[in-house]
């Protein structure tokens, strides 16, 4: 295996104490710099006035050059109205700001663009968009974090049609494109393609949608999508119009029950439910199966449990081989789209993202390594490149 020189390394074997979490966000996690420093009068009449008045008149007769002249091509907003926080679920925005901190340090780690959390205290889509409209001339880009389904969907709808910049639910695209890549890896080390495979997903919220779709996207055989009141199949009650919409394009033969009849035989599970799913049912799937667990903290199955069944397991933790991690995608994804000067991220954007982290892991790969690691500085440049050509291609940039 290469490798990688890994400047965040630390040592997983040594608890993480309450008391080294709670110093190390106090006061919060980002700071604002200033490139080039201003020490005398002579550069302070050039950062302002009277020097800064020739680039706002400049700017006035050109809008364009905001992305010259301003941070603003390179800088994300961060999005959330506290209602689908990791898994501590509404907790308010509030609650929601160090996740959002969290978010933009990995943002300008990776991915090396500035990004600011915004944390909304309203779960009304109408406001939302509205805020966000009237605040499109100081960023480039919205990356939606942690709203709940179904509320999501709309809102992500409604932002990509009212904003000309990118704009990405990361629950929702961010985990499709790192499972996608994980998936591409785990067949190339099976040698299985993936149109012949039956894939179980455990969970119809943000996530489990998106990975449907991106799922089917690449080609998937069938996709079979289980939610807490069983298989989602046409005609079933008790679904929104997001879940009937997925039922038309999944369940190819017809499946009728819950968790326990999706998983009889099939190639592929992916957790994304929160739920736990009991080891007979991991040992009723197909020969070499695959099993991604990837419910945070405690996964659906343990993976030494999971194992003892399956050829390949992954998990969204970093204590097990094979992290299933956002940030493997969102940065490179969001730098990629920004370097192109996209209006929009497509769905050929998002597979030639996955298609890039797993090309990363592709001459390394084994069992316990389907993708990078997510600290693996590989990953973001070689994504952005990817999404860079990809918009291009696709005439939004």
């Amino acid at each position: 295996m290469t490798t990688v020189n890994d400047p965040l390394a630390t040592d997983l074997n040594t608890p993480v104490t309450d008391d080294e979490i709670f110093r190390a966000h106090e006061g919060g996690k980002l700071d604002v710099s200033v490139p080039r420093a201003i020490t005398d009068s002579r550069a302070l009449s050039i950062a302002y006035t009277p020097g800064v008045a020739k680039v706002s008149r400049a700017i006035a007769e050109d809008a364009s050059l905001v992305d010259k002249y301003t941070w603003t091509s390179r800088l994300v907003a961060v999005v959330s109205d506290g209602t689908a926080v990791l898994g501590l679920g509404d907790i308010g925005p509030r609650a929601a700001l160090p996740v959002m901190e969290g978010k933009s340090a990995l943002f300008k780690t990776f991915g090396g663009l500035n990004s600011i959390p915004l944390v909304l205290d309203t779960t009304d889509v109408d406001e939302i968009v509205e805020t966000l409209v009237r605040l499109r001339p100081s960023f480039g880009a919205v990356n939606l974090e942690d709203v709940a389904a179904p509320r999501c969907f709309e809102l992500e709808k409604r932002l990509i049609e009212a904003l000309d910049c990118p704009v990405m639910h990361d629950d929702q695209h961010g985990t499709a494109i790192i499972l996608l890549a994980a998936l591409r890896g785990a067949n190339a080390v099976l040698d299985k393609p993936i149109a012949d495979q039956r894939i179980v997903i455990a969970g119809a919220g943000a996530s489990g949608v998106a990975c449907a779709n991106i799922l089917l996207s690449a080609g998937a055989g069938d996709v079979t999508v289980v939610d807490s009141r069983g298989i989602l199949h046409e005609g079933r009650e008790g679904m929104n119009d997001v879940k009937a919409e997925l039922a038309t394009r999944t369940n190819k033969t017809g499946l009728r029950g819950g968790i326990a009849e999706a998983l009889t035989g099939a190639d592929v599970f992916v957790g994304l439910s929160g739920s736990t799913v009991p080891e007979e049912l991991i040992a009723s799937m197909a020969n070499g199966s695959v099993v991604f667990a990837l419910s945070n903290p405690d996964p659906e199955i343990h993976p030494d449990v999971a194992r003892n069944h399956a050829a390949i397991v992954a998990t969204g933790r970093s204590d097990f081989p094979n992290q299933i991690n956002n940030s493997l995608a969102f940065p490179g994804v969001f730098r990629g789209a920004l370097d192109a000067g996209a209006r929009k991220i497509t769905e050929h954007m998002k597979l030639a993202a996955a298609e890039a982290i797993f090309a990363v892991a592709e001459e390394d790969l084994s069992a316990d390594y389907i993708v990078p690691s997510a600290v693996d500085p590989r990953v973001a440049p070689e994504v952005a490149a990817a999404v860079a050509k990809a918009a291009k291609e696709d005439g939004v940039a």
